[in-house]
């Protein structure tokens, strides 16, 4: 595809988890009353965090934790766990509530909200990712003038690129790429079935190879509470066996291919060598 990737490689993986918590069920009102319902998202920062941060470093890995601002007054010391890992923090909205269903004053209220409890930690954030992928007519403005360098949420490219007009890079990701869809069972409507490990692995493994042949940049999504079962977290360990065992693949955080990709479009701009 022409992407110029580090020197030794020619395609990219990043690993990244939305740090959702009980704040996905909360979006829906009257799930708020639900305990049970919210026990699904407690799940994530009580038992899969930990779980999965071992997993990483195992394998020396660096991922992405998109995490709702609200997590960080609700959940803190293990988000601070994350980062003292090493791991990148990166805003996905205050609560887990739709850009599309706010005004723009509610929407930068929310980003503000965000930014502030994530940039107290400490972190040096740079990415967002809207909640459940959606975007306002003024999602991308009021990120890039808070000084954001990415975005990860659109699905239309296999590779980084600028948003028209802006400085901001997209990080593109996928619905096949994503643990939700597989495995997210709603008992709102009982149609949805839950998928085995043994028929999905099958699917994200041939995306990486993929996207290794096209020279792409495999970013795979994943909540805690989802990939972090027991069968789910032996896949999530042979994915990341598989993405480092690849030595042409650059396994890196969504800010490190960001970085790279704003330098490389920006010397592909000018005509230098990238």
């Amino acid at each position: 595809m022409g992407f110029s990737w580090p020197s030794g490689h020619t395609a990219a993986a990043a690993f990244t988890f939305d740090l959702d918590a009980e704040a996905v069920w909360e979006s829906t009102p009257e799930n708020r009353s639900k305990p049970g319902v919210l026990s699904q998202g407690t799940y994530g920062p009580k038992v899969a965090v930990p779980l999965i941060l071992d997993l990483l470093a195992a394998h020396g890995v660096r991922a992405t934790f998109f995490v709702p601002g609200i997590n960080v007054e609700r959940h803190r010391a293990v988000v601070e766990r994350v980062a003292a890992a090493g791991h990148e923090l990166a805003v996905h909205g205050y609560t887990h509530t739709s850009p599309t269903t706010m005004t723009p004053a509610e929407e930068a209220d929310e980003l503000d909200r965000a930014l502030e409890l994530l940039r107290g930690l400490g972190a040096a954030v740079t990415g967002y990712r809207s909640p459940s992928w959606e975007v306002s007519s003024v999602t991308l403005e009021l990120v890039e003038s808070r000084g954001l360098r990415y975005t990860s949420q659109f699905m239309d490219d296999l590779v980084p690129y600028r948003h028209a007009g802006r400085r901001l890079i997209e990080l593109p990701v996928q619905w096949i790429l994503d643990d939700a869809p597989h495995f997210w069972f709603s008992n709102a409507s009982w149609t949805k079935t839950i998928r085995s490990v043994a028929e999905v692995e099958p699917i994200w493994t041939e995306e990486f190879e993929g996207y290794r042949h096209l020279g792409g940049a495999y970013v795979l999504t994943m909540h805690p509470q989802i990939i972090g079962r027991p069968s789910r977290l032996a896949l999530l360990d042979r994915m990341l066996a598989r993405a480092v065992a690849a030595e042409d693949v650059w396994v890196a955080t969504c800010g490190e291919l960001a970085g790279h990709a704003d330098a490389a479009l920006s010397d592909a701009q000018t005509g230098d060598p990238a």
